[in-house]
């Protein structure tokens, strides 16, 4: 019996029309990525190093160098110190007040312990903490950083719980009065407290202490708005 040749042994025949397989592509460089991607991991990046240093001891050399990016590119996504922390605080922003988000079916209690992150990481507590200390402290010398942390962060979480507010306030039997005072005193309540209460040091302990002051926080709120 003759035997059949293997094909990738034998030469193609001049009255065979199939091509020759190609070779893979080279590698090129790859893919960059896009200013979007970039602006997010220098954001990030540099949020860690505002946070060790101080946001006024901190210069764009400094961001450039720990961020392994040039300052040309540093600039031309961000025209400075200022925009850069805000799209930090943009980035950030729903770890402080998980808004907007879908809640409505949950009881008020349970839906203002979303909102306010009661499950939140004690390692994303105390970064979200600290950069509301490190404005507190450096805004003094540096008010923009006031005016950033309000535009950028403040009064949007503050617009959309006093939407989440009213709204709820539709369905229950709440009196919520205005609104917008209403999500303003909620807010001074949870957070001013928050940026200057001490946890206990293990992890374990600082998110059991920490469930328990949002939660007496809330039911101190909500007792205060139902009708009597």
């Amino acid at each position: 019996m003759a035997t059949t040749a293997n094909s990738e042994q034998c030469p193609l025949s001049t009255t065979d029309k199939t091509p020759p397989p190609q070779s893979a592509a080279p590698r090129g460089r790859p893919k960059l990525q896009s200013d979007e991607e970039q602006r997010a991991r220098i954001a990030d990046c540099a949020m860690r190093l505002f946070l060790k240093k101080g946001y006024g001891r901190t210069t764009t050399e400094d961001i450039a160098a720990h961020c392994r990016i040039s300052k040309q590119t540093l600039y031309r996504l961000f025209p400075g110190k200022p925009a850069l922390f805000a799209t930090i605080v943009d980035r950030h922003r729903h770890s402080m007040l998980a808004l907007p988000g879908d809640y409505d079916a949950l009881p008020l209690d349970l839906a203002l312990e979303r909102i306010f992150n009661i499950d939140i990481e004690p390692a994303a507590h105390d970064e979200r903490m600290a950069l509301v200390r490190l404005v507190m402290v450096e805004a003094h010398q540096y008010p923009e950083l006031n005016e950033i942390l309000r535009r950028h962060g403040a009064e949007r979480s503050h617009a959309e719980l006093a939407g989440w507010l009213k709204r709820r306030s539709k369905q229950e039997a709440i009196d919520i009065g205005d609104a917008m005072h209403s999500a303003w005193l909620l807010m001074d309540m949870m957070f001013g407290a928050l940026a200057f209460k001490p946890f206990n040091e293990s992890s374990q302990s600082r998110t059991v202490d920490l469930a328990r002051h949002i939660r007496r926080f809330i039911s101190v709120f909500l007792n205060g708005i139902r009708p009597r």
